[in-house]
């Protein structure tokens, strides 16, 4: 079959043809850190509309355009960079196609990015740490083109929607305004810069003269990227005004200077944080699961109010609880617990091989597998779970349960478990998720009388975020401790501090012992844990297991 043949700019509009060549030039510049995909989702839009203008009419911009326009200049209201999303500038009188069609193309690039910043865009959670994994939703540009070109005057107030509409990520907001409000002087554009040469006249870079011009309002210029003698003037001023030495070359002093203070830590902490709400659906369920993992505490979230709330305990820092999404479907109740392999392999082999009763003295079941055994602790009241556990399928293998270690929830510090969340009161946080259909008395009646899955009646959302600085309930600003570094890596990542993170989670893992010829081998889990070689004590008592180990049946990914 014969090739389709590419659309074709409208006939008879110049500014069509230039919006066609120069999404075809792949040389073509539009904005920043704007993903291959997303400019072929945007040539994708314009192809739609055989590649007429969509912001520019008569020569000027469109009411939307303007409204686009003025969120941009707002962006920093929602804690993004406005420099990011450089307006192109409109000289309307003398604006010929290649200037119309190119200011189009780069007000559309930067709305695109503004989206997808919105929704958690502009960092990769999961590179700060294999435990952060929130399925970011980030709009497609020609989906974010398609709403705002028909909006209006609405323009502005749709694309700010993009950004965190939730109660907590508005208070944040507004301190963040009420801080800002008491820095007049933060009003002076600032510009970070990507690392590259000093610049001088007659030079050419593409990434960091653009965002100098935008810096300086400068427009008009054949070439963008050059650095021409009205650039270097421009930066000739901000030298004198700065006090450096006016010499008119971007230096490392100059870049410095553009970039600005660093933001206080009070800013910084409400930026990293307002950062975070990103990584989190849109809607969190009219009914939820809430774990702020810092404030090692669950709670259950009903039409915006707290419905139940429990003392948790979370991993370790070298054994952190994830962060992430997901629906709670069912509980166990008399949950059992099998023994991971590298504990089996070098403690209970070895002690059963010089008393073959040893594990049924501790109350374990040795289980044949083949040529080799497992050890399975059977449910009961000193099992590792303690009575009940709730399920989430994932892939971190991860859930909450209940513990027979209960002086635990007494201490402040509670980074004690190997990843899962254990529940203070197990028993009444199920009658709230399970419905009135399991009140406390049945699911007790259900103690001693083997393995019982109990479906819940929905799907509930379960989230488990990382939250170091929140308003509480009674407007007050409140710090919880950064347990696992993770708002150090963001706030590194988003360039407000640049230390290193804390180094807990990049500790070495132990080497992993061979696996023994007697061992029963099972599929791979998902991720190592540092705390498989749990103590196993020498007399009766409860066993603490890895919780990374554990994966509901229907996720068969590890040992259980």
């Amino acid at each position: 079959a014969a090739a389709e043949a590419p659309p074709l700019p409208a006939p008879g509009d110049p500014v069509a043809e230039v919006v066609a060549a120069r999404l075809a030039d792949t040389n073509f510049a539009l904005v920043r850190r704007l993903p291959r995909k997303e400019r072929e989702a945007i040539q994708a839009f314009y192809a739609l509309g055989a590649f007429k203008a969509v912001w520019v009419a008569d020569g000027a911009w469109t009411p939307a355009a303007k409204a686009a326009i003025a969120r941009l200049q707002a962006a920093g209201d929602d804690g993004l960079d406005p420099l990011a999303y450089p307006i192109p500038l409109l000289d309307a009188p003398r604006a010929g196609p290649a200037d119309l069609a190119e200011a189009d193309l780069k007000l559309s690039a930067a709305v695109a990015l503004y989206a997808r910043d919105a929704r958690g865009g502009r960092i990769e959670p999961w590179r700060l740490s294999k435990h952060i994994t929130p399925k970011l939703d980030l709009p497609g540009a020609d989906a974010v083109l398609t709403r705002l070109v028909t909006a209006g005057p609405a323009a502005d107030a749709t694309l700010q929607a993009y950004n965190p509409q939730q109660p907590g990520y508005l208070a944040l907001k507004a301190r963040l305004a009420a801080l800002r409000a008491q820095q007049p002087g933060r009003a002076v554009p600032m510009v970070r810069l990507p690392k590259g040469p000093t610049l001088k006249t007659g030079m050419r870079d593409p990434a960091r003269v653009p965002l100098i011009r935008a810096r300086f309002g400068l427009g008009g210029a054949a070439d963008a990227t050059a650095y021409d003698d009205a650039v270097a003037g421009a930066v000739a001023g901000f030298q004198r005004e700065r006090g450096l030495k006016v010499t008119g070359l971007l230096t490392p002093d100059t870049v410095a200077a553009l970039a600005g203070p660093a933001p206080g830590r009070q800013e910084a902490d409400l930026l990293s944080n307002m950062e975070r709400w990103r990584w989190l659906p849109a809607d969190l369920g009219q009914t939820h699961v809430w774990v702020n993992i810092p404030d090692m505490k669950v709670r259950v979230v009903r039409d915006g109010r707290t419905v139940d709330e429990n003392r948790a305990i979370i991993g370790k820092p070298e054994s952190p609880t994830p962060v992430f999404s997901g629906e709670m479907t069912y509980a166990v109740v008399n949950p059992s617990w099998t023994v991971p392999p590298s504990i089996l392999k070098n403690q209970f082999l070895p002690r059963l091989a010089q008393d073959p009763n040893y594990a049924a003295r501790l109350g374990y079941e040795v289980v044949r597998r083949g040529n080799g055994i497992a050890i399975r602790q059977p449910p009961g009241e000193r099992n590792a779970l303690g009575f009940i556990k709730f399920m989430f399928p994932n892939d971190h293998a991860v859930y909450l349960h209940d513990t027979p270690n209960r002086s635990l929830f007494a201490r402040s510090d509670r980074a004690l478990s190997h990843g899962c969340v254990r529940v203070d009161d197990p028993f009444r946080f199920a009658e709230v998720v399970l419905g009135p259909t399991w009140p406390t008395e049945r699911l007790r009646k259900l103690i001693g009388k083997g393995e019982r899955t109990v479906m819940l009646p929905h799907k509930l959302p379960v989230h488990l975020a990382y939250f170091t600085t929140l308003v509480d309930e009674t407007g007050a600003l409140r710090s919880a401790p950064d347990v696992y570094g993770f708002d150090a890596r963001v706030k590194v990542a988003l360039g407000l501090a640049t230390e290193a993170p804390p180094a807990a989670e990049v500790r070495k893992p132990k080497p992993k012992p061979a696996p023994a010829a007697n061992v029963a081998q099972h599929a791979p889990r998902p991720r190592a844990r540092a705390a498989e070689a749990a103590e196993i004590p020498a007399a009766p008592g409860v066993v603490q297991p890895d919780d990374g180990f554990f994966a509901p049946p229907t996720v068969r990914r590890g040992w259980w």
